[in-house]
């Protein structure tokens, strides 16, 4: 790794996952991934999955509803309602699996990204809730920890890419 922050902590007390990475990109790019659809979708599933989207309207209340698709075609909806948006800094969405038809599994967990850019980087720190230690427990068993770190290596060699 070329000297960028990353670490991944779970704190079950808190039923809390805090996750800080470090990209060599400016913010707007890096904030435009997390936001934009396009960009989304190139990254936001450890392959060999893949990401779809359905529905993306990233402004407060609207919501991104997406699939996780499998190389064999099988997918795994997700549904994250926009509750707070602060531009380029910080925004934050209520997380839930869903069915295809965009039909919550709560509980679900709520996700608060901040971004905040020095010398050229920016850093990315997420802050998972959890409304259940037995959600948390059920994410950390699907792998979440393992799919999500290759997930962001993949964001950074795609802002590489997109920054040239």
């Amino acid at each position: 790794m070329n000297n960028l922050l990353f670490d991944f902590t779970v704190d079950k007390a808190q039923k809390t996952v805090f996750v800080n990475r470090e990209f060599a990109a400016d913010l707007s790019l890096v904030w435009d991934a997390f936001t934009k659809q396009e960009i989304l979708d190139q990254w936001w599933a450890p392959k060999p999955w893949g990401s779809k989207t359905k529905v993306m309207d990233f402004k407060l209340g609207g919501r991104r509803f997406y699939a996780m698709v499998s190389p064999e075609g099988a997918e795994h909806w997700s549904l994250q309602q926009y509750t707070s948006i602060s531009p380029k800094t910080n925004f934050k969405y209520l997380n839930s699996f869903a069915d295809k038809d965009e039909n919550p599994e709560l509980p679900g967990s709520d996700w608060d990204l901040s971004f905040s850019e020095e010398n050229g980087k920016t850093k990315v720190s997420i802050v998972i809730k959890n409304d259940s230690l037995e959600r948390m427990e059920k994410m950390i068993e699907m792998g979440f920890q393992g799919g999500f770190t290759m997930t962001l290596n993949y964001l950074d060699e795609l802002l590489a890419t997109l920054s040239k």
